[in-house]
């Protein structure tokens, strides 16, 4: 029982994991940068949501909605003043770029509203659904079907919407999709709007399980990062269970070995799948196809 326990909370705690991966992986598989802010748009999303709880007293998933629509503008300001002027320049400068944003966010938020942390205070947030001898958090329940709706949402509209398709089409080739009539710029807006978005609604549901301060992003963007390689640049459905895979892992380790084993231990299988299988997990493995957001 012990067993079925940590795979459950494993399970949820991938769902939050995926949450967040699925809009760094549209960014990367789309526009082709490596976000290193995308944890500090996660904690942008989170104090924006708590700002909602203060001043209006909505609950963090009734605000999701307006603090996706702030993140979404956000992340499209950023594209069009900040990425898309360094698009062709070497990937240095674009790692250099998102992290020095990365950098003047967190201190940013240092000076303006200091190192304290803020969290909510909700009816649901310490709330169990007791199954027999399991024990499932409410609030990590409702962010693993939430992901589980962003995947399936997110499928659908790049495979059955013309703009969907449009996106696809330039994460595939864009110089070939400019050649077909698609404006490559306004898609690259779009895809980083979205992302940022998807990012904003992971803070909204982070909000009732985390406390919420400056640097809170650092927790979770390296995570990111290795679900979206483990599951595959460009693949949503890789990102989700990339996520539940590194979220049972981390669960397992840390009941099996130690809890500060539990990085090393997801780390090591990462090393693993590279080596195997570079292109991740879920990747169809070659040529546009594996950022064909499939």
């Amino acid at each position: 029982m012990t067993l079925v326990q940590t795979l459950i909370s494993g399970l949820l705690l991938g769902g939050i994991y995926s949450l967040i991966s699925m809009g760094l992986n549209l960014i990367l598989g789309v526009v082709r940068i490596v976000n290193f802010a995308h944890g500090e748009l996660l904690m942008i999303a989170m104090y924006i949501s708590f700002l909602f709880y203060t001043t209006m007293g909505l609950d963090p998933y009734i605000s999701a909605i307006l603090v996706i629509i702030c993140l979404f503008l956000l992340g499209v300001v950023t594209q069009r003043f900040m990425i898309q002027p360094i698009l062709d320049t070497p990937a240095s400068t674009k790692i250099f770029a998102t992290l020095g944003l990365s950098i003047a966010l967190q201190n940013l938020a240092l000076m303006t509203l200091s190192a304290n942390h803020f969290s909510v205070k909700t009816s649901y947030q310490t709330e169990v659904i007791n199954i027999g001898e399991l024990a499932i958090s409410v609030p990590r329940l409702v962010a693993f079907c939430t992901a589980i709706a962003v995947a399936v949402i997110l499928y659908l509209f790049l495979q059955k919407t013309m703009t969907g398709k449009a996106i696809r089409a330039v994460a595939m080739q864009r110089h070939a999709a400019f050649l077909m009539g698609i404006n490559v710029k306004r898609i690259y807006l779009l895809a980083f709007g979205i992302g940022s978005g998807l990012v904003g609604l992971a803070g909204a549901m982070l909000m009732p399980i985390y406390s919420v301060y400056p640097t809170i992003g650092t927790s979770f963007v390296l995570i990111s990062f290795v679900v979206v390689v483990l599951g595959g640049m460009g693949s949503m459905f890789g990102a989700f269970f990339g996520g539940l895979i590194i979220g049972v892992v981390e669960a397992l380790s840390g009941v099996i070995f130690d809890p500060g084993l539990k990085e090393a231990v997801y780390f090591v299988i990462f090393i693993m799948v590279l080596l195997v299988r570079p292109s991740g997990i879920f990747s169809l493995g070659k040529g546009a196809e594996e950022v064909g957001l499939k």
